[in-house]
């Protein structure tokens, strides 16, 4: 899943919001600035508008130094993929 800067999801978040204030149309219909943005910036075609607001990158965790995978939160002290600990000072 392609993950969003701190940038790209401050705007994300602001159609997200802007979302709730249109009254008419299913919610494809009312989210579709936040599907094309998201899209177009991605190349992704998500088309779940309340998936992309848990795509920021400052959600997720570094890398673990052992397999890659970054880990689950940044305060998360064990990778889930390969075990390794991590130590969180």
């Amino acid at each position: 899943m392609p993950m969003l800067d701190k940038e790209e999801f401050a705007i994300a978040s602001k159609l997200y919001s802007k979302a709730f204030s249109i009254a008419k149309g299913n919610i494809q219909e009312r989210f579709k600035s936040l599907l094309d943005y998201y899209n177009n910036i991605t190349g992704f075609v998500e088309t779940e508008p309340y998936a992309i607001m848990h795509h920021a990158i400052e959600l997720i965790g570094p890398d673990c130094t052992n397999c890659g995978r970054p880990f689950r939160t940044p305060e998360a002290k064990m990778c889930v993929l390969c075990g390794k600990k991590r130590n969180i000072t």
